[in-house]
């Protein structure tokens, strides 16, 4: 796949637009598809939303300081809409299919179907489900070696990480070439396995519970268990991962604060799983073993926590926390 691929997206949808915004600003040209047989003057208004919604994202990216007023229009030129019955030519063009149409098996299904009959033989299709796994699709892919999951988190234009999983039938080679035209806009790509959730979703839906678990039972009010997320628990992690983070504070912590809650809550949920213990019998407590989670032998460990402390600091000032000392002088 060339580093200038030309991106089609299999609907005109949220997802589809997100992507053609976060393509197009990196200097692809990128062909949304709607997937509907509609009549002319139906087309031309999904056309005429489509692309009224990516240069409004695109004004809002320029006020936010990303580009100027006047890369607007070089940077919209570049994406376009086409109605079903030009699907033919757009897809037989693409380096990469994304899909993106409503969450229903058998609809993905039927549109994969039938895109990967008309893609090259080098084209890449990724389905951007949040929800379905790779092998619960490919089935219906012509080449499903050349197909995986590729999960965007909204706002797609935005948000740097991007989940790939690929599947039983899945290329190795197609993964790095995923990755790469990922990493080649500006994107952070991680690989997980085909399981429920993937992974930020899945951690996502226990923090959300939870969350909303805690104003059910009256332990604080929504306004400050969100301000106890943006301020701690966010605030923490958006310097040092969940793992890195059990690393730092050492793993038998979490092994005993979770006995702790799990009897005084009464739910299991609160139950650390046997990597835990098990990693507390070999020795990986974490920063102080040298290992955890994570390995931190050979590391400089004072070296690595200054640039993590630095990183917290940074964020202070973002927020506008970082305050002077207060010293009496006489």
């Amino acid at each position: 796949m060339t580093s200038r691929a030309t991106i089609a997206c299999l609907g005109a949808g949220r997802m589809g637009r997100g992507i053609a915004v976060a393509f197009a600003y990196a200097g692809h040209m990128v062909t949304m598809i709607d997937i509907k047989a509609r009549s002319a003057e139906d087309f031309a208004r999904l056309e005429a939303d489509a692309l009224g919604e990516v240069r409004k994202t695109f004004a809002s990216l320029a006020k936010l300081g990303l580009l100027t007023e006047a890369d607007v229009d070089p940077l919209i030129a570049r994406v376009s809409v086409v109605p079903a019955s030009q699907s033919d030519a757009a897809l037989s063009d693409a380096g990469i299919v994304f899909e993106g149409v409503p969450e229903i098996v058998e609809l993905k299904r039927d549109v994969l179907g039938a895109a990967s009959k008309q893609v090259g033989p080098d084209t890449i299709i990724a389905s951007t489900t949040s929800t379905i796994l790779v092998d619960d699709l490919s089935g219906a892919i012509v080449n499903p070696r050349r197909f995986l999951n590729v999960h965007w988190l909204n706002p797609a234009y935005l948000i740097p990480l991007v989940e790939v999983s690929p599947g039983k039938a899945t290329d190795p080679g197609i993964i790095k070439e995923v990755k790469a035209l990922l990493e080649g806009i500006g994107k952070v790509p991680v690989v997980c396995a085909a399981t429920p959730g993937f992974i930020v979703p899945r951690i996502q839906a226990l923090a959300m519970n939870e969350a909303a678990r805690m104003v059910e039972e009256g332990v604080a009010s929504a306004e400050d268990i969100d301000k106890a997320i943006r301020f701690g628990f966010g605030f923490r992690y958006a310097v040092l991962g969940l793992l890195e983070f059990i690393d730092w504070g050492g793993g038998d912590i979490l092994y005993y604060a979770s006995r702790y809650l799990e009897g005084a809550l009464g739910s299991d949920r609160y139950r650390a799983p046997e990597v835990i213990s098990r990693n507390m019998h070999e020795g990986r407590i974490g920063l102080r073993t040298g290992a955890g989670f994570l390995d931190y032998s050979g590391m400089d460990v004072d070296a690595y926590r200054t640039k993590r402390l630095q990183a917290m600091v940074d964020l202070l000032r973002h927020f506008d926390l970082a305050r002077p000392p207060v010293l009496d002088r006489n």
